[in-house]
């Protein structure tokens, strides 16, 4: 069986990819090359919300992810939000939804709904095993950048050659 761990962090920095590294850091993901993929949920694969990854392997590995972000430029207005929703059907299967952007509230709504939508598109299914939702935000900063990301982390990394 495999796992899913779900990570989150914030940051800022002095640049967008700055903050974006950084709040890569705060959930121990920054040393590995993210492969997205699109948000299905093996029907084996166990949900485990952790906050920060353990070690995945060695520096430089491809990580899949799932992941919702979003970063704000110094001064700006609203806030930095990110959400990652998950659905899990009976049958195993389930779904990821993830979002991002500077209205927390509208933030969720569009996982809430993305997640009843992709239910919709697979009613083969009963939709009735697990489900959650992670939300995570940050303020502005007058000066520096400042990122919200919440990742699905698929398994362990592995090398990209």
């Amino acid at each position: 069986m495999g796992l899913v761990r779900v990570v989150w962090g914030t940051a800022t920095g002095p640049t967008a990819t700055a903050s974006y590294d950084a709040a890569l850091a705060a959930a121990n993901v920054h040393d590995y090359n993210l492969v997205t993929v699109s948000s299905v949920l093996p029907g084996d694969a166990r949900v485990e919300v952790v906050g920060e990854a353990p070690d995945l392997g060695p520096a430089g590995n491809g990580l899949t992810v799932v992941q919702g972000r979003a970063t704000l430029a110094p001064g700006a207005e609203g806030t930095a939000a990110a959400a990652l929703g998950w659905s899990r059907s009976a049958e195993g299967p389930g779904i990821f939804y993830e979002s991002g952007g500077t209205d927390p509230d509208a933030v969720r709504r569009r996982v809430e709904d993305g997640l009843e939508h992709g239910r919709s598109l697979r009613p083969d299914r009963t939709w009735d095993g697990e489900d959650g939702l992670r939300l995570v935000t940050a303020d502005p900063d007058p000066d520096r950048y400042v990122t919200a990301l919440v990742l699905a982390v698929y398994g362990e990394s592995e090398p990209l050659c």
